[in-house]
């Protein structure tokens, strides 16, 4: 009896515990629930806060820390979670009480730890690598003694301070950007920062542009000259600076700006180019005057933007050498004018050329600033087409050193009407592009950053708008910091275009109503503290075309818009507070209508209307319905997007297949069946563009970036019996939460062949491979050249092959970017006989794979593998520029034991949080130096750097230099 008494109470001390939690969570239901919402709530709240930290400190030059953004993802991940569980405690019966209240004490205890993550006492961002990159500029002829002496007062300690001067046109900022190239060669400097000022100078906008160059970021909402200048002086403390200051037209003390004093302690450097000699003596600088080239220099100059396939016509020889003379050793002149004449062979033109030059410089001052204008409108005269000559003169329009995308350049000249009607939008666009084109040939516009951006060098803007002072005129008051619209007065009835672009104009008198006749374009975009435009304003603008009111704060525009009869274009890009559009139904001539992120929520009235439209962007957040008959009536669309954040407004196929000038088409189609029905119907051939979407697809519907030809599937059904159509010549699939899917192989027939480029497949739980060659080819994935894989719990292999007998190995035979997020089933990225195809590879990035066990692999255990255990396997990829692996915690190797990857392109490598591996194949037969392209290794923890073991002795001294330890 005494042995089974000693059992029971054995038994009782086992059940008790468990017993008496299963009673306290019965008990405390309620608690343990209202406990969870509590904890949601102030969750929620640091996220709020975390984002809203993130918005302010992430740009162009900081990103997020990576365990900022796992924290985020954690927490959308809990917050999901959390509301499942609320919802079943909602609904909860008697006997399930005691089971959720234990779930909902886990989940506050799973919240308290992300709580203590989520504090980030050292920041929230990093600095991303730095990118300045050289400028982009010509050969310098001539002027070596400048630049020699320029240079040698940057590197010697006589001179902290130089001015390079001279007059416009001589070439200062030229010299400046060569020695700008040359010191970013070096190490002499911390920071090569370059700015350009212009006129006139706004103190604040050149403290952004100083802090840019730097990859810093002031806060933009912040006007306030000394407390930007304390943060300036603070960032521009840290290290040794050149700074080099291009188009000072004004004086001004470095303590306002924000500019620390160079200074023979600091050893920082300051150099600005000025028409002024003034200026550089007020602020104590050593001037270097910058003078016209010699005779031979010019000659050079100029045969090298002629062609100097010009010499081999004798008779020309004189002609050309008097043509330089009258250039008077202004490299400006030179180039613009030689390049007027390129391709010019003839005798008597070159020779009637000479004529006319001479004739406009015969009654001009030597010296005067008349000089350079004659000669670099004897250019623009040369362009002969009005109409190429009005492209050019429109450019002035935009401030002075204003730099803009090629696109929107020739958008601009289509918006204004400069550019004549042609068959197509495409069409239009090419011909401005052609004109683009040819005004850069004629130097009269120049290339900025980059192939893409253009500028239009200060000294042509002059002479564009010193010819625009005759006639017709422009009044052109762009990024000079006025805070009111110019007077009544300065409205003149003659006046033809008016630019007020990018102001801090807040306010329009009541009774402001300029008489100008015959106004064709009136911009005022950009000045975002414009509240309200008087209803009188517009009324004697009766003949006024194209009205840009992009990024103003307006909240209702006026009525007198609706009788500007003759408009042909409307931009309201931007305008986020604007709520009340009055009846547009008498523009009957308006051809775009441009709504980008504007704040309304219904359409105009009267969009029905207006029968000549061609152009409709209404991407418009709070916009909540869109009437069927109004896409019925535009028959001349030619470009139509329609977006908003609500999956209520969506656009049923069937009322845009009749719209037969369409060329763009972005919407959110009704369902499944309208997307296939659409696409079946062909129409989508007739496109150059199109973004179809399909559900609720966040983050991927971004406009602002333009991409060619996309379908966007968001939280739908896209497999089995729902099988999706897709275009075949899609170019971009974003493939977000969506059910039943489980390959790319199910929604593509076995032999079709696609143009798809970039494919990205999130948070679909049931997809197990991204190709099944069991059931399809893989010929749609032949074009593929980025592929994006985040959170597929159960993708297990990239491609299936199970019982196939043989693969083709050119799979993916063009892809240039992998990255794979949180793909927890995945143990091996790669099997060898995949990777053969992957020799255009350029980046591999794997983040938070819980199983990843390797990256390459045999198909077979590798110890199975009829190799030689002994024999070394090599593995190449040629292109291969950046591997990052991070928290893999069960990787053990990247490749098999005995395998090299060849990689002479490498130039990244980071391994974070991945405790297993003891071996890098990638870098372990090193030469006596590290290989040329690598740039950086980063190793995280420290102690992983320590234990790992290499193939060749020396590899961890050689490695070193490139090694980086990081914290975050």
């Amino acid at each position: 009896m005494a042995e089974i008494a000693t059992l029971i109470l054995e038994i009782i001390k086992c059940v008790a515990p468990p017993t008496q939690n299963c009673v306290d969570n019965h008990r405390n239901f309620k608690e343990n629930a209202e406990d969870l919402r509590n904890k949601l709530r102030i969750l929620d709240g640091r996220k709020e806060d975390v984002e809203t930290r993130l918005q302010d400190e992430v740009c162009s030059e900081k990103q997020a820390k990576n365990e900022v953004v796992v924290w985020l993802q954690d927490v959308e991940k809990i917050n999901v979670e959390i509301q499942d569980v609320l919802k079943r405690v909602h609904s909860a019966s008697y006997f399930s009480r005691a089971r959720l209240g234990k779930l909902a004490r886990e989940k506050i205890n799973a919240v308290d730890a992300i709580l203590q993550r989520g504090s980030f006492p050292e920041g929230l961002v990093v600095n991303k690598p730095a990118t300045t990159l050289p400028l982009p500029v010509e050969n310098l002829e001539g002027e070596d003694s400048v630049k020699e002496k320029i240079w040698g007062y940057l590197t010697g300690n006589q001179f902290q301070m130089v001015g390079v001067c001279g007059i416009g046109g001589v070439g200062k900022t030229t010299i400046m950007k060569h020695i700008h190239n040359e010191l970013l060669k070096g190490s002499r400097f911390d920071k090569v920062i370059w700015a350009t000022v212009s006129y006139p100078l706004n103190v604040v906008r050149l403290q952004h542009e100083i802090a840019k160059a730097m990859n810093e970021k002031l806060p933009e909402d912040d006007h306030d000259e000394q407390r930007q200048a304390s943060r300036l002086m603070h960032l521009m403390g840290k290290g040794k600076y050149v700074l080099i200051l291009d188009d000072v037209w004004e004086r001004f003390t470095l303590e306002c700006v924000g500019i620390p004093p160079p200074t023979l302690q600091n050893e920082c450097k300051l150099v600005i180019t000025s028409r002024e000699v003034d200026v550089c003596n007020f602020l104590g600088c050593k001037v270097v005057k910058v003078q016209p080239l010699s005779k031979q220099e010019s000659l050079n100059l100029f045969l090298d933007k002629v062609g100097r396939e010009i010499l081999q016509i004798p008779e020309l020889e004189a002609i050309l050498n008097l043509m330089v003379d009258e250039c008077a050793g202004l490299p400006l002149a030179i180039v613009v004018i030689a390049r007027s004449m390129k391709g010019v062979t003839d005798v008597q033109q070159w020779r009637h050329a000479l004529n006319e030059l001479r004739e406009r410089l015969r009654d001009i001052a030597k010296g005067s600033g008349d000089e350079i204008f004659e000669r670099l409108k004897f250019s623009y005269d040369r362009l002969q087409d009005s109409n190429i000559q009005n492209c050019f003169l429109s450019y002035s329009l935009y401030p002075e050193d204003y730099t803009t995308t090629k696109k929107d350049l020739v958008e601009q000249w289509i918006d204004e009407g400069l550019i004549e009607e042609l068959r197509s939008r495409q069409a239009m666009l090419d011909k401005g592009q052609t004109i683009l084109n040819g005004l850069k040939n004629s130097c009269l516009l120049e290339e900025a950053y980059s192939n893409d951006s253009i500028k239009m060098h200060d000294v042509v803007r002059d002479m564009a708008l010193r010819i625009k002072s005759i006639g017709p005129q422009f009044m052109v008051k762009a990024r000079m910091g006025l805070t009111e619209i110019p007077d009544e007065h300065e409205w003149a009835e003659n006046l033809e275009k008016v630019s007020l672009m990018q102001n801090e104009i807040s306010d329009i008198p009541p009774n402001t109503c300029p008489n100008c006749p015959i106004l064709t374009t009136l911009m005022l975009q950009g000045n975002s503290k414009l509240t309200k435009i008087p209803d009188c304003f517009f009324k004697n603008m009766q003949g006024l075309k194209c009205l840009n009111l992009s990024g103003i704060s307006i909240e209702s525009l006026p009525h007198s818009i609706c009788n500007l009869e003759n408009l042909t274009t409307l931009l309201l890009r931007g305008c986020r507070q604007l709520k009340h559009v009055p009846c547009l139904a008498k523009l009957k001539a308006l051809k775009k209508l441009d709504m980008f992120e504007a704040g309304i929520d219904v359409v105009p009235e009267g969009i029905d209307m207006l029968v000549n439209l061609q152009y409709l962007d209404l991407w418009c957040p709070e916009l909540v319905e869109l009437s069927t008959q109004i896409l019925g009536n535009l028959s001349h669309l030619q470009h139509l997007t329609v977006y908003c954040r609500s999956t209520t407004l969506k656009i049923k196929g069937e009322e845009v297949r009749g719209l037969k000038k369409l060329e763009t088409f972005q919407a959110q189609l009704y369902d499944l069946q309208d997307l296939n029905n659409y696409v079946k119907s062909n129409h989508f051939k007739r496109l150059s563009n199109y973004q179809l979407v399909l559900g609720q697809v966040e983050g991927n519907f971004d406009l602002s970036i333009h991409l060619s030809k996309v379908i966007s599937l968001g939280e739908c059904e896209i497999g089995g019996e729902d099988s999706v159509v897709l275009p075949d010549d899609v170019e971009d699939l974003w493939i977000h939460r969506c059910r039943k899917f489980r390959s790319l192989s199910d929604i593509y027939s076995p032999q079709k062949t696609t143009e798809l480029r970039n494919c990205s497949v999130t948070e679909c739980e049931e997809i197990e491979c991204v190709v099944d060659m069991v059931t399809s080819s893989s010929s749609f994935i032949n074009n593929l050249e980025w592929l994006w894989l985040d959170n597929l719990p159960n993708l297990s292999v990239v491609v299936n092959v199970e019982g196939v007998e043989a693969t083709s190995p050119h799979i993916f035979s063009n892809l240039k970017f992998f990255e794979m997020w949180e793909c927890s089933t995945m143990k091996r990225l790669f099997s060898f006989e995949l990777l053969q195809g992957l020799q255009n590879l350029e980046q591999i990035r794997v983040w938070n794979c819980q199983q990843m066990e390797e990256i390459i692999g045999w198909e077979g255990e590798e110890e199975n593998h009829t190799a030689d255990a002994t024999t070394t396997t090599t593995f190449t990829l040629p292109k291969l520029t950046e591997l990052t692996l991070h928290n893999l915690p069960e990787l053990k190797r990247i490749c098999p034991t005995r395998g090299v990857i060849v990689c002479d392109s490498l130039g990244w490598l980071a391994i974070k949080e991945c405790p297993k591996l003891r071996r890098i194949p990638l870098v372990g037969n090193v030469r006596p130096s590290p290989p040329a392209a690598l740039e950086e290794i980063q190793i995280k923890p420290k102690e992983l750097w320590e234990s790992l073991e290499w193939d060749d002795p020396n590899a961890k001294n050689v490695l070193q230099p490139s090694l980086h330890f990081p914290t975050y």
